[in-house]
């Protein structure tokens, strides 16, 4: 049988298929009774899935970002798409297949990296031009920041999801340069690279999504950080001379301040050009992919609103594109 791409999903369709699993949860129901739901993925999108009358066995039986089996059917219920689950179990790595769930092509990924490099390559500053170097040619770096998504369920959550937001940064970055020429833009573009690439340490990406256990204790920011003292060492040792005590103390601010805001998790607000300009682009970003993945994921395809999200208090106006 084909597989059933989640956007593609009817009511009363039956599944027996292998979907990315997130954001698991025992629950009890108003009875008392407990039920499992869980967040089922491919690449077209996520529903919720809940498996009735569940057990601690059954909850144990995968983890977040693990791919499981599923068996069950899809339900329409009060205009939204669900999964009611009958069975689930960790998937046979045999069973996966990547194409049901990479949303970038490898012809994508190597396009954006080379954008990427070339981006990079053009700073004009040649103490950042050198430590950009040294992020380009550590193979390891690029394959594990090429493959990484930029998180487990939110904005570019599929691999290659983090390279892509870099990138969009960086373009949307030149495009504004000219407009605010007080921005340094090189350190700007260095931000972009740099502000999420402790991501590629604090997610666990190779079958599924989940968090490692150095990534749940100390999270990206404090990674990203010291990622790049390797880096701005390594840079010194290449180029001959110190990088400028206040440049590197420039780049760890964008790191440390990108989340924009305290509730945010940012464990500084920006304080500088470039880090209030990052975190603005950044946050832009992540809306505009969160809100056009809702668009294209919602159930309602014969009209031209979407279903109504509570979480953020609106439906949203699809229209023809």
């Amino acid at each position: 049988m084909p597989r059933q791409l989640i956007n593609s999903l009817k009511d009363k369709d039956t599944l027996d298929q292998v979907f990315l699993s997130s954001n698991k949860q025992l629950r009890p129901n108003r009875n008392g009774q407990l039920y499992l739901q869980v967040d089922l993925a491919d690449r077209s999108g996520s529903l919720c899935g809940r498996l009735w009358n569940a057990t601690e066995t059954d909850a144990a039986r995968f983890d977040d970002g693990d791919f499981v089996r599923i068996k069950g059917a899809a339900q329409l219920y009060q205009g939204s798409m669900q999964i009611i689950v009958n069975d689930i179990r960790k998937a046979d790595p045999a069973d996966i297949d990547w194409n049901d769930f990479a949303t970038l092509s490898p012809g994508d990924i190597d396009k954006l990296a080379k954008r990427l490099a070339e981006i990079l390559r053009s700073l004009e500053d040649p103490m950042l031009r050198a430590l950009a170097e040294c992020f380009l040619t550590d193979e390891a770096f690029m394959v594990r920041f090429s493959r990484c998504p930029a998180g487990v369920k939110n904005h570019h959550a599929y691999p290659g999801g983090l390279l892509e937001h870099v990138v969009n940064l960086m373009e949307v970055s030149g495009r504004i340069a000219d407009r605010y020429p007080t921005l340094n833009l090189d350190q700007l573009l260095m931000g972009c690279l740099i502000h999420d690439m402790g991501k590629i340490e604090e997610l666990s990406y190779e079958l599924g999504f989940a968090y490692t256990d150095e990534g749940q204790l100390l999270g990206h920011v404090i990674q990203a950080i010291s990622m790049l003292d390797a880096k701005v060492k390594q840079a010194e040792e290449l180029f001959g001379e110190p990088i400028p005590p206040e440049t590197v103390m420039r780049l760890k601010h964008l790191i440390v301040s990108h989340h924009g805001q305290y509730e945010f998790g940012s464990p500084k607000l920006p304080m500088t050009l470039e880090a209030v300009a990052l975190s603005q682009l950044d946050d832009l970003d992540a809306k505009l992919h969160n809100f056009h993945m809702l668009m294209r994921e919602d159930t309602n395809s014969t009209s031209r609103w979407t279903q109504y999200f509570p979480n953020l208090g609106r439906k949203l106006f699809k229209a023809e594109r």
